[in-house]
């Protein structure tokens, strides 16, 4: 599969995979997309709502962008952050990524290489208040071990993936998350919320990031 490293409108990188005509981050701004849906809509939403150790699930480590992001954002609480990505980036392309130039915070290139290269299907602490799981695995096949708080769902859009984006996917995800636990998800598509809306899941659409009108946030009942 190639890949190709491309910048976005706020200067930091994406990827592009030419044949599934899909990018790994929003043409229209890499970093301020992942900050907008990922960091203000799921990780400020839902941490201010929970209490002790923060369980967060990624579906899609790809650039480990939203990983970075969520390392920089929280020093207070414990997070483990279990990722899967059935195919990871070459080391070459993962260090040639420029988020660490374009952040403010003078250890984020520190950081991501750690998480780049952290051990693949092993816990491993990244800072005193983050825990990395990165698993080599597609979502059919895997299960949680632990009750979710938070799920950042950064899937390849429907087109590219329309087998990550079903009910029973939705029910999965539902099945791992605690009451009132929150899934975000810069995909808006009206057959995606139906199949989260049939998946038990209370499902709203709000702003989306520059380029996108919308997103959305999906509530499990309490």
């Amino acid at each position: 599969m190639e890949r190709i490293v491309q910048a976005t409108s706020d200067g930091s990188h994406t990827i592009a995979v030419p044949e599934m005509d899909v990018t790994y981050h929003s043409k229209h701004g890499a970093i301020q997309e992942s900050k907008h849906v990922f960091i203000e809509a799921g990780l400020k939403y839902q941490m201010e709502k929970t209490e002790g150790t923060f369980n967060l699930f990624e579906m899609g480590f790809g650039t480990g962008l939203n990983a970075l992001l969520t390392v920089l954002e929280n020093s207070t609480r414990l997070i483990r952050y279990e990722s899967l990505e059935a195919f990871p980036l070459e080391p070459a392309m993962a260090g040639s990524l420029n988020y660490g130039e374009l952040l403010p915070n003078k250890n984020a290139r520190n950081f991501l290489r750690q998480l780049h290269e952290a051990n693949w299907n092993e816990w491993v602490s990244i800072t005193d208040s983050f825990q990395l799981c990165k698993r080599n695995q597609d979502l059919i096949d895997f299960n949680s071990a632990e009750l979710i708080d938070l799920i950042y769902f950064d899937a390849f859009a429907p087109t590219a993936q329309p087998k990550l984006w079903t009910e029973s996917i939705f029910r999965k995800l539902n099945k791992w998350m605690k009451p009132t636990g929150v899934l975000v998800t810069y995909c808006s598509k009206g057959d995606v919320r139906r199949a989260m809306v049939a998946a038990g899941l209370q499902v709203e659409k709000i702003p989306g990031p520059p380029g996108k009108r919308e997103m959305v946030r999906a509530i499990k009942p309490a």
